[in-house]
């Protein structure tokens, strides 16, 4: 997987380049640049240049216009001559394999696209066996269509030898149609090996789930690094990884937590993110498949974020491609802590904004909108979760009492453990 960056003790320098087009304005654009530097740090890389270009749909072939990719080139150029080099070029769209053979050619630089850092960031994060076969198979998917253009990366390297090979390019010649056949066969080969094992393990977990028991299951949703892993610590007084990078949790997470003398299952899932993945989607779905058992879901939303409300909108989609859409959701605002704002001037008749709304007035909006549908609080400070565990305590309750009618375990006292007393 030589096309997948990874952290090393220097790192590596990116430029990023992004389009603003008819659906895509300034404002959206910045947004995406800086959440695709926020992924190219976690990635292990520091940007040091961001290009962008006005179109009104990306080039075929290379995806911004000559000019800019000139642009592009003649800055490498520049930082080369002055001893500064530019480690990779990321653009923040899926690139066709046409688009990267091009670009490559072009620039002469390693390029990656929003999806191969984000398999890149997985590979990183991958601990478990369930994980690193996930990943490996959604590396594969994005890897076939592209084969080609791999392969006619190796040639360059080796100095341009064909089949027949050439001084200096042992490990390094051209391979020719049938070795690209015969590469394409290996890669179906072993995707369709590691679905079958996919599948083993979906089976594993169903029946996991299964003998869990008559407990209300509740998962937590949302975007990624909002802070759902600081929750389920605090809830479930777990030791849960986490930490300021996206894509901190991959593997699912499941705690029994008790509030009261009610226990309930609680598990942390894989954040979500704009622009994902198709095939990282289809390559976790026994890990959603825990979103798709829950009796209720914790959408937990980063209010201090500027752009919150499209993250919103993002995981809200994301679950409806799940087929989640109908299930009951809790709306929990979380980093009250962090969330910082301007007082609008009383003469200003402009529409507010993000920036001069105060919190008191984002609660009374969405309490208005969703009454006990959410509420605000912080994980790292624990504010309000106190109030928290009684909305989840009225909430797990009621769902309990619908779905297991007859139990009446629910009076029985637990400890922290959750062993009956």
């Amino acid at each position: 997987m030589k096309e997948f960056i990874h952290s090393e003790a220097q790192a590596e320098t990116a430029v990023l380049v992004a389009l603003v087009t008819k659906t895509q304005d300034e404002r959206k654009t910045k947004e995406y640049l800086d959440e695709l530097a926020f992924l190219a740090e976690t990635a292990g890389a520091v940007t040091v240049k961001r290009f962008t270009q006005r179109l009104d749909s990306p080039n075929s072939v290379t995806y911004v216009g000559k000019g800019k990719l000139d642009e592009i080139r003649d800055y490498i150029k520049a930082e080369e001559e002055a001893e500064r080099e530019v480690g990779m070029v990321i653009f923040d769209d899926e690139l066709s394999a046409k688009q990267l053979r091009n670009i490559e050619k072009e620039l002469q630089v390693k390029i990656l696209d929003r999806t191969s850092l984000i398999l890149d960031i997985f590979a990183m994060r991958a601990q478990t066996a369930n994980a690193k076969t996930q990943v490996e198979l959604a590396q594969y998917r994005y890897m076939l269509p592209r084969l080609q253009r791999l392969w006619t990366h190796l040639e360059r390297q080796g100095g341009g030898a064909g089949a027949g090979g050439g001084k200096g390019s042992v490990g390094l010649r051209g391979p020719g149609e049938t070795q690209l056949e015969m590469d394409r066969r290996i890669i179906l080969n072993r995707m369709s090996l590691l679905k079958q094992r996919l599948a083993d393990i979906d089976r594993q977990k169903s029946t996991q789930r299964k003998n869990r028991g008559r407990l209300i299951r509740v998962a937590l949703v949302g975007y990624t690094n909002v802070g759902k892993s600081t929750l389920i610590n605090l809830l479930a007084k777990a030791d849960v990884f986490a930490e300021n990078k996206l894509f901190a949790t991959l593997d699912t997470t499941v705690r029994k937590v008790i509030v009261g003398n009610l226990p309930f299952l609680l598990s942390d899932t894989v954040g979500f993110i704009r622009k994902i993945p198709t095939d990282l989607v289809d390559s976790f779905k026994s890990t959603l498949d825990e979103v798709r058992e829950a009796d209720l879901l914790l959408h937990v939303v980063d209010i201090s974020h500027p752009d919150f409300e499209e993250q919103i909108d993002v995981v809200n989609r994301t679950l409806a491609d799940l087929g989640c859409a109908e299930k009951p959701v809790l709306l929990v605002f979380n980093k009250t802590d962090a969330y910082t704002w301007t007082e609008k001037d009383p003469d200003d008749l402009t529409p507010p904004t993000r920036e001069n709304v105060s919190l008191d007035a984002l609660r009374r909006t969405w309490m208005a909108r969703m009454g006990e549908g959410c509420i605000f609080i912080s994980a790292r400070e624990r504010l309000g979760i106190d109030e928290l565990k009684d909305l989840l305590y009225k909430r797990v309750r009621e769902l309990h009492v619908q779905k297991y009618p007859y139990n009446d375990f629910l009076f029985q006292q637990y400890d922290d453990e959750g062993h009956a007393v």
